[in-house]
């Protein structure tokens, strides 16, 4: 899948890859492409926190996904970009 399709989790901007296998679950069990399995599980969100504190609890992830990242640039990043994805527009 190229960087242009890629799909990301509209919680925590996970990549989906390109396969099912990180994709949550719906209520009736069916698979929901639009959230990780990470995030949404039997049709309810895991994390019920605020934005910002998913941030908080993004930030070990994307640094261990690019060690040359420092933390400011990673939560400026995220500050920026989790506006747009679903579960946090307003």
């Amino acid at each position: 899948m190229n960087e242009m399709n890629q799909k990301f989790c509209q919680c925590c901007g996970m990549p989906m890859g390109d396969t099912e296998e990180l994709w949550g679950t719906n209520a009736d069990g069916s698979k929901n492409g639009e959230y990780c399995r990470y995030c949404f599980a039997e049709g309810a969100f895991l994390f019920q926190g605020t934005m910002e504190e998913m941030i908080e609890v993004c930030i070990p992830h994307m640094l261990a996904a690019h060690p040359d990242m420092k933390e400011e640039d990673a939560r400026k990043g995220m500050s920026e970009w989790f506006p747009t994805l679903k579960r946090w527009k307003v």
